[in-house]
């Protein structure tokens, strides 16, 4: 009976066209990601068919041929990039003698390699769990059932039934874990909300440059590289705009095609960052040439997760790739609004035109004018200074007080309420700050 092999690198890849030929693109992004998981890819075996073989997913014509190349190669690790059903994977590694992975299994590795946060290990051993409870068998081909016998009597619980209750024990563990973090990240997106600070969320295929458009933006120093699913982790940080007031942008996972099903939902915590944005940034590679279908595949994982609604941004990254170093011009709609920025993360060209972008559509328009407070209003011209509203300030004869104030719609209407603010007291002048963004409230 096999073994299966713990280890092993040198690697096969599968890849069979369905219904036809595979696009040189599918390699391309197949191959990357081997790598990114640290494959060494000594062959490649490529096809068509109309659809998947219900046994081995391939014909068996094609399996011989896998077979052959493993051998002539001395493969330790067959890779598809295919899901394949449990009794696949386990009828294929008793015909090639070697380890087979799906493209689920080859991206959950990835995952598993790359997360470093608590959250982000715990999120990924989930996902790894629910894809393993699919497939115990596999690993136990070499048992029997348990049998009688003296000191053997009693349930008669087989080993296969022993693991999926420990997993089945694990997973709700790790879920608990992930409730407690839900309930903090929650009560930070409620402390947000409650100080009407506007967030952010960057999306996008993965290797798009978030990270580094992330670094550029707010000067954190989140990791980035030339390689798929460089960072994993969230991280959130606040950016600041002299005069403008402050937004919190957050950095997700980038998306990729097919992505497992069980990832979305290990990661739904973390999307929820995006679900419950002011605006999303999504960040495309300009210079990929498939760049189209890597924006649909984000639109679809956006909309899975219930996001489709949300306020867009397109950012083409990566500007400073074009040919001829072309730099058009941000896009906006009929009304004024940027659908639209071109951007470099490398050179910091288009930055300052995204942070426009950001902060027209992040804020409502906002009261810039005089307001006249009568003597005995002393608390209320504390409460506005505290909330960094005063532009200027001008004593009156009776021992008031002519303020110059700058604040959105919202805070005006709670200072009407709370503190008592008589809005006939209010003079309306022009200014050239109304789409200024100052979301600076206690």
């Amino acid at each position: 009976m096999f073994e299966r092999p713990g280890s092993g690198e040198r690697a096969v890849l599968v890849h069979i066209g369905l219904g036809g030929s595979a696009a040189e693109s599918d390699w391309e992004e197949f191959r990357e990601l081997v790598l990114s998981a640290g494959g060494e890819p000594v062959a490649e075996v490529g096809g068509q068919r109309p659809r998947p073989e219900a046994r081995l997913f391939v014909g068996s014509g094609k399996s011989d041929e896998i077979h052959r190349v493993v051998q002539d190669n001395q493969a330790e690790l067959v890779i598809f990039n295919h899901a394949l059903s449990p009794s696949q994977e386990r009828n294929l590694e008793r015909l090639l003698q070697c380890r087979v992975l799906d493209r689920s299994g080859l991206i959950l590795d990835i995952f598993a390699q790359r997360a470093r946060s608590r959250e982000g290990q715990l999120q990924v051993e989930l996902a790894q769990l629910r894809h393993l409870s699919t497939r115990l068998v596999r690993g136990w081909t070499h048992l029997e059932r348990q049998k009688g016998g003296i000191g053997l009597r009693g349930p008669g619980e087989t080993q296969l039934e022993t693991d999926r209750r420990l997993l089945a024990d694990r997973i709700r563990q790790i879920n608990r874990r992930l409730q407690r973090v839900d309930r903090h990240r929650e009560r930070g997106r409620q402390a947000r909300r409650k100080r009407q600070v506007p967030t952010v969320s960057l999306v996008g295929y993965t290797n798009a440059g978030k990270s580094s458009l992330f670094n550029r933006l707010t000067g954190a120093s989140v990791y980035a590289a030339d390689q798929l699913f460089a960072t994993l982790d969230p991280t959130i940080r606040r950016l600041e705009r002299p005069g403008s007031g402050a937004v919190v942008i957050a950095d997700t996972v980038g998306f990729i095609s097919d992505l497992p099903h069980e990832l979305v939902a290990a990661f739904r915590s973390t999307l929820q960052e995006s679900v419950e944005a002011d605006l999303i940034l999504h960040v495309v590679d300009a210079a990929s040439p498939h760049r189209r279908d890597h924006m649909r595949e984000v639109e679809a994982v956006l909309k899975s997760i219930g996001a489709e609604l949300v306020p867009r941004l397109e950012v083409f990254n990566k500007a400073d790739l074009l040919p001829d170093g072309a730099h058009p011009e941000p896009t906006r709609d009929d009304s004024g609004r940027m659908l639209r920025v071109w951007t470099s993360a490398v050179t910091g060209a288009g930055l300052d035109a995204l942070q426009d972008g950001i902060w027209e559509q992040c804020c409502p328009a906002r009261y810039h004018g005089w307001l006249n407070l009568p003597n005995g209003s002393a608390r209320l011209r504390s409460r506005l200074f505290t909330l960094g509203a005063v532009v200027s300030e001008a004593p009156r004869e009776d021992g008031g007080w002519t303020l110059e104030i700058d604040l959105d719609p919202a805070t005006l209407k709670q200072l009407s309420r709370r503190e008592g603010l008589d809005l006939s007291w209010l003079q309306h002048g022009e200014s050239d700050s109304d789409s200024v963004c100052d979301r600076r409230v206690s």
